[in-house]
């Protein structure tokens, strides 16, 4: 068997875009992968045009030898770009050996270390009365854990771009409303928040220290990853566990956080990290430090497939990202096959390779769009984190 075609498609799903990749074979089986550096989607196709010119021609069954040919091939180590090209290869690799060998990727991880994949739920923003009645239905329908976003006092605010976010207002809103709903809930329910890399180490430590009494599951992403010497004075100033690690391209980017037990969950994704390959290494190396795996999985059908196969495989695994109000927007012209949610969780996939399949005749229907991540200020008009 040979990799006939290797194919990109920036195509428009929903709110934003998506990066799908296809790897052909002269056989006429077809993987599907997935890139994950959302707005940065032509960035991904001009990385896999590289790519493709040596993959053509190779066996797509050699998938650890083809992934360190792609990440070794150049001069220039690393980056986010390649890290999530080299993840929608692989995945879609992946998705090859198991349609070939007839049996569900997982299945080539290792096997189930479980009967279904547990996901959290993302009610959305903390900015009133309804985030509490939001969290009271998914309560009443099944749902145990939750991860909420700060907002702000503001009327009006949105979370747009050119929007207002000042840190410390934010902070007393998230206090305040995970306050309410915890007190709505009791403890039938574990609570978290994702502060998207918008708080500085000061701002952070307050957040943790003032919501420490709500017993949090953990605090996702409170600064920016750059300095790994701040989230350890971070991880100095507060108990609360930290979720961490769903912008990382590389094992060697989780090294200090995971050595330095810096994080508690490791936010791994697959389609920045380097697909499966690469998720299953770092996995294994957080087993070995007692760390949770919470897969991040904020994108569309594909990488959600890959990661229940990841999740079903691991012995160190939590909980599963699933932003189930965004998967009605999956189109089913494009993705005529996705794994479909049951309950709070998913089923174990039964089909060979990933259980998702991809439609190319109808791309021309999702035209790709230029989208730009929001760019947020505070009140003086300075730059702040989305």
């Amino acid at each position: 068997m040979k990799i006939a075609a290797v194919r990109g498609y920036p195509v428009k799903v929903g709110h934003r875009n998506q990066f799908v990749v296809t790897v052909e074979t002269d056989e006429g089986i077809v993987g599907v992968g997935e890139g994950g550096i959302s707005g940065r989607e032509l960035a991904m196709q001009g990385m896999l045009e590289h790519l493709a010119r040596f993959l053509v021609g190779e066996d797509p069954r050699r998938i650890e030898h083809l992934w360190q040919t792609m990440y070794r091939g150049a001069y220039f180590e690393g980056g986010t770009i390649l890290g999530a090209t080299i993840a929608a290869v692989d995945i879609a690799l992946w998705d090859i050996l198991g349609k070939q060998l007839g049996v569900p990727v997982y299945q080539l991880l290792g096997g189930a270390c479980r009967q279904r994949v547990q996901c959290f739920a993302a009610p959305g923003v903390l900015n009133g009365p309804e985030c509490v009645e939001r969290a009271r239905e998914l309560a009443d329908a099944g749902w145990r854990y939750m991860r909420f976003v700060p907002g702000m006092a503001d009327a009006g605010w949105s979370g747009e771009s050119g929007e207002v976010y000042e840190p410390f207002e934010s902070i007393e809103q998230a206090v305040h409303w995970l306050g309410e709903i915890r007190r709505a809930l009791g403890s039938r329910v574990e609570l978290s928040i994702d502060f998207h890399h918008r708080l500085s180490v000061a701002e952070a430590a307050v957040f943790c220290q003032r919501v420490e009494p709500l017993h949090l599951q953990f605090v996702e992403e409170p600064i920016r990853a750059e300095s790994v010497e701040a989230y350890r004075q971070l991880r100095g100033m507060t108990r609360v566990p930290f979720a961490i690690g769903e912008e990382f391209s590389s094992k060697w980017a989780f090294v200090p956080f995971v050595e330095g037990g810096l994080l508690n969950y490791a936010r791994i994704d697959v389609s920045n990290v380097g697909g499966l390959t690469e998720a299953k290494k770092v996995a294994g190396w957080c087993e070995a430090h007692y760390i949770d795996v919470m897969p991040h999985n904020p994108l569309g059908p594909v990488t959600t497939a890959a990661t229940i196969h990841l999740a079903a495989a691991l012995p160190n695994f939590a909980q599963l990202e699933y932003q189930h109000r965004l998967a009605e927007a999956y189109p089913r012209d494009l993705f005529p096959v996705m794994p479909a949610l049951d309950g709070d969780g998913f089923p174990l996939p039964d089909t060979p390779g990933l259980g998702v399949e991809f439609n190319p005749d109808a791309v021309g229907d999702h035209a790709f769009e230029p989208w730009e991540a929001p760019h947020w200020q505070r009140r003086d008009g300075s730059y702040t984190n989305w």
